[in-house]
């Protein structure tokens, strides 16, 4: 039994203290074992909970899942702290110093006229901040751990604003075309391109194939023709 101190109300330090009892001495074997590794995933599970929780507007389930996310944050840092001696203040030191940097319009003097100055004004400080020095270095910068359709979409919207895209609009125009004929409504256009993806998945399974590795690489692949087209 450790030394703990029951409450009706906890606050994040006590979060915080918690966490650092369970993988203690006295603590709880499982939690003593845990690596970054080894709840990699639950942390992607938890912020799709909390996602799920946020579309069906379930504000009950949002506090706990939040906390679920909360959690994985401080026993990544607790991990951390372990083997590096990072602390939570420190990531939390890390994250305000971003903010503040990424909002001179509110921290500095900059002026903004619309959100989409404030978009355009926050990735040229993110290039900055990150030392990248080509658009090739912007896409690769996109978690390759994203699911890959998200990856995928990402990396597209970013060299299609650098001026590159893997289908120009009347290629595009073509396959909805093919899809869902040209009076398809968007419903429509999305149930075909629904279809088109499910195939997809359903093909990769039958060759054996994982699907969201299958479209990563892709997306490297492309990433690649990018680059070249770039120093060219």
């Amino acid at each position: 039994m450790v030394n703990f101190l029951h409450k009706d109300f906890y606050n994040v330090q006590d979060l915080i203290e918690i966490v650092d009892l369970l993988r203690g001495p006295g603590g709880c074997p499982w939690d003593q074992e845990q690596t970054h590794a080894s709840i990699r995933r639950n942390l992607i599970e938890e912020a799709y909970e909390a996602a799920d929780a946020i579309d069906t507007g379930d504000l009950a389930n949002l506090k706990e899942e939040l906390g679920d996310v909360l959690l994985q944050v401080v026993f990544h840092a607790s991990i951390e702290r372990e083997r590096s001696g990072l602390t939570l203040d420190e990531v939390a030191d890390g994250v305000c110093k971003k903010l503040v940097f990424r909002h001179p319009h509110v921290f500095g003097c900059v002026q903004v006229k619309d959100t989409d100055q404030v978009l355009t004004n926050w990735e040229a400080l993110k290039q900055e901040e990150k030392g990248q020095q080509t658009q090739t270095d912007v896409l690769r910068a996109v978690a390759r751990a994203l699911p890959a359709l998200w990856r995928a979409e990402k990396v597209q919207k970013k060299a299609e604003k650098a001026g590159f895209t893997s289908l120009d609009e009347a290629a595009r125009r073509e396959v909805l075309t093919r899809l869902a004929g040209d009076t398809a409504g968007a419903a429509d256009r999305e149930a075909a391109v629904g279809e088109v993806l499910f195939a997809a998945v359903d093909l990769a399974r039958a060759m054996g194939v994982d699907p969201e590795q299958a479209l990563t690489g892709a997306t490297d692949r492309f990433i690649d023709r990018f680059a070249r087209s770039e120093r060219a």
